[in-house]
């Protein structure tokens, strides 16, 4: 049987909101199968779980946001992508997160540093079939015309690959590579896809902290670029880093169906918001999705029954 699985201990993260400039506190924790990942807001009184799915999204605006029942108006943490990919690269299903703050911290704009925590952690495999969501059908959402054109699209696969393509009008960007398709079943995603950080124009960079965004947010966190060249000593991490980032954000945005799709991932240009649309139209279709577990681990698709490598 292909199992559930969950933290072997608490472990612990302090950072800063990447948005919000402010330090927050995560705390995350084992839970039992089924629980799903549930972020407790322990700053309020009393404090508030928001359980991680589809229709919890109340902003998809420069990150996902999750509040209870998708209340735009309610309590919410803020920046969930990188830590949901972090999830889903390792297979885990149940977690309770606890914060004391609205925005998960950016950490190293990667999700490197969470799959590092998680693991140091310990994963176990609990007693409970793993569910998938398997895609039947393709489902497609588009927006936009002409140089705005962008989509996302799900389509069946045996097994869960995404393959991204950017296009950016910056030389720094367009001189790296532009398209990268990764299959979750290869166990690379800590080496191929992890480590790819966030990134932002000067030009927006300023534009967003003149409306309070980004206030945390340094080149020890993302890559910064100007209208010719990446201004991080450093440089990039990957020679492809801004397509893999893009790819890193969709498996987390994907992560928040609650369960790990079967299904191959397409997009051109897409971001959170599309990433949200796509799952609720495939959700809205009763045909063109099925809930699947595996009882014998060798009908599973390769590399999904066995636990990632440590570091």
């Amino acid at each position: 049987m292909v199992k559930q699985r969950t933290l072997k201990s608490i472990t612990r993260a302090v950072g800063v909101g990447i948005h919000s400039g402010q330090k927050v506190e995560l705390t995350l924790r084992p839970a039992p199968p089924d629980t799903g990942i549930v972020f407790r807001r322990v700053d309020l009184c009393p404090p508030v779980d928001i359980p991680v799915g589809v229709m919890s999204v109340s902003d998809t605006r420069m990150a996902t946001t999750i509040s209870p029942g998708g209340d735009p108006g309610g309590p919410k943490v803020q920046t969930i992508e990188h830590l949901l990919s972090a999830c889903a690269g390792l297979g885990l299903d149940n977690l309770l997160i606890d914060i004391n703050a609205d925005e998960v911290p950016v950490l190293d704009g990667s999700a490197a540093s969470f799959v590092f925590l998680l693991q140091s952690a310990g994963i176990v495999m609990q007693d409970a079939p793993k569910r998938f969501l398997k895609v039947k059908k393709p489902v497609e959402v588009r927006q936009g015309e002409g140089k705005k054109l962008m989509w996302a699209r799900l389509e069946p696969h045996h097994g869960y690959t995404l393959s991204f393509e950017i296009e950016f009008d910056n030389p720094a960007v367009a001189a790296t590579g532009s398209q990268f398709v990764f299959d979750m079943g290869s166990g690379q995603y800590k080496k191929e896809i992890a480590r790819a950080r966030t990134f932002g124009m000067t030009a927006d960079i300023d534009l967003m902290r003149s409306r309070g965004l980004t206030l945390g947010g340094s080149m020890d966190n993302a890559i910064v670029v100007d209208d010719y060249k990446v201004l991080n000593a450093d440089g990039l991490r990957y020679d492809d880093e801004f397509v893999k980032h893009k790819i890193l954000d969709a498996i987390g945005d994907m992560q928040v169906a609650g369960m790990p799709l079967l299904a191959a991932y397409t997009s051109f240009k897409g971001g959170h918001a599309l990433n949200n649309k796509l799952l609720r139209a495939l959700l809205a279709d009763e045909s063109a999705y099925e809930v699947v577990s595996f009882d014998d681990d060798r009908a599973a698709p390769k590399g999904f029954a066995e636990l990632a490598p440590a570091w």
